[in-house]
């Protein structure tokens, strides 16, 4: 039986909802390779680098799944995962360790398509306080973190609060940024590969903000994700119905969320994030690479919108590691 690795960070003493979402994903695809004929083994990575890669050889797998979302609970050393297998000659699941590094720093890859021609809010770094405009609104974001980690209602500010702002340095020191909140619809695209064959963009899907107060910020931010009891757990389902009149708008994300494939140079899975103004024009947030394949997350209710198996997920990101 043909051998596979699943490569999982090391759990901590302390671990969060969104850190032990890594652990859901590893039973799915394990289920899913053993179902398609390999034989698997879970190692975790921690910041012994020299123990894991010993240990990846002596596996001898055919290929590595990387499920590696940070190390050690930072998030900034995600890409050491698939350098490490990258250097050891192993293929792998997933984007580059470049594509990784360079998406999960969300102020270089906003660059990065902004020189590309895709529009992406106005962002101000953490010592540019003097550039914000008294009149803009602004979402506050760590620099690093994925999984709306550290992101809440207080991340929306208006204008230069210094108040703000020094609270934002006292969390993060420096490794945060604010961009120019765009007050509009939220959706979120996804993009799977499959070895030559060209990748594909599965059905957008929006998100709702049910029931929200006027003076409350349509955000996605942790408890909408993780925190199941709450309000915005509860009042942000996603759909996948449109109405007629969407359909050139959902035409020009699908445009752009495969452009940021291509610029990027992504592989495997992906996830792109949008606003859309309330004029209609789209700005990608952030792209996700290697998003979250847990059953209930967006990837997959994607997916099934496509009429694709969990299984048959597995099978084209496996693809895409061999090419």
């Amino acid at each position: 039986m043909v051998k596979a690795v699943i490569l999982i960070n090391k759990i901590s003493d302390l671990p969060t909802e969104d850190e032990l979402d890594v652990l859901d994903q590893a039973a799915e695809v394990e289920s899913a390779l053993t179902s398609i004929g390999y034989n698997c083994e879970r190692i975790f990575l921690d910041l012994d680098l020299k123990q894991a890669g010993k240990s990846l050889l002596e596996a001898k797998p055919s290929f590595v799944f990387n499920l590696v979302e940070s190390i050690e609970k930072k998030a900034n050393l995600i890409h050491l995962a698939p350098a490490l297998l990258e250097s050891l000659h192993i293929p792998y699941s997933g984007c580059h360790h470049e594509s990784i590094f360079i998406t999960s720093n969300k102020p270089l890859a906003k660059k990065i398509l902004a020189f590309n021609g895709v529009d992406t809010p106005a962002f101000h770094y953490s010592n540019s306080f003097h550039e914000l405009n008294n009149l803009s609104t602004y979402i506050a974001k760590p620099l690093w973190e994925d999984a709306s980690v550290g992101i809440d209602d207080s991340s929306v500010f208006i204008g230069r609060d210094i108040n703000k702002w020094n609270e934002l340095k006292s969390v993060w020191g420096n490794d945060f940024f604010v961009e120019e909140f765009i007050d509009g619809r939220e959706f979120n695209l996804s993009v799977l590969g499959g070895g030559e064959a060209e990748a594909i963009v599965l059905p957008p899907a929006e998100i709702l903000f049910n029931n929200f107060p006027g003076n409350k910020p349509k955000i996605l931010g942790y408890s909408a994700k993780w925190e199941k009891e709450t309000f915005e757990y509860i009042n942000t389902p996603r759909t996948f119905s449109f109405s007629e009149s969407d359909k050139p708008l959902l035409d020009d994300l699908k445009r752009i969320a495969l452009k940021c494939w291509n610029v990027l140079n992504l592989k495997g899975y992906a996830r792109v994030d949008f606003r859309v103004s309330k004029d209609n024009k789209p700005y990608v947030l952030e792209i996700n690479a290697n998003p979250c394949i847990s059953p209930d997350a967006g990837f997959y209710a994607a997916a099934c919108q496509a009429g694709l198996s969990y299984q048959q997920i597995i099978e084209r990101i496996i693809k895409d590691a061999f090419v």
